[in-house]
């Protein structure tokens, strides 16, 4: 697993949101992103790290924010996670793996004794050039906003 680290430029990517719609990098040109990967929709700990960034959405649009949260669920699946929690932002559904293998986050992890393929949960900090400033590896899932606001 080679995953992306601060300082490098993120390579353009296109994948579909919870409504069908294409997004692109490009389409954050100029722009502080937050890309965050999540193992799946609606399971308790990304439930928790999602809901926590909705309670803080405009604090994080405040300090210039746009932000993406990437799984490999279906569109259907993203689109039923939005809206039972009312979700500000965006929700990719990357089922061919465009943007996770991009950033580096699917790879070997074990849980319980058992060892499987999956996404590592993983946040990335993106300026306006494109270019990584900062990635959270150890995301605590109720005050992920605070450790993205922290810098």
């Amino acid at each position: 697993m080679k995953t992306l680290k601060a300082g490098d430029k993120v390579p353009n990517f296109s994948s579909t949101d919870q409504d069908g719609n294409e997004i692109s990098l490009s389409d954050y040109k100029g722009k502080k992103l937050v890309v965050f990967f999540y193992p799946a929709a609606s399971t308790p700990t990304c439930t928790v790290e999602a809901c926590n960034l909705r309670d803080h959405y405009q604090d994080l649009k405040d300090a210039g924010y746009s932000i993406l949260g990437v799984s490999a669920d279906t569109e259907r699946k993203q689109s039923n996670f939005k809206e039972k929690y009312n979700f500000p932002f965006p929700l990719l559904a990357d089922t061919d793996k465009e943007v996770i293998n991009a950033f580096g986050v699917w790879g070997q992890k074990k849980f319980m004794g058992r060892t499987y393929n999956g996404i590592h949960r993983k946040t990335f900090i993106i300026d306006e050039d494109g270019v990584v400033s900062r990635v959270i590896d150890k995301v605590k899932a109720k005050i992920h906003a605070d450790q993205i606001l922290e810098a």
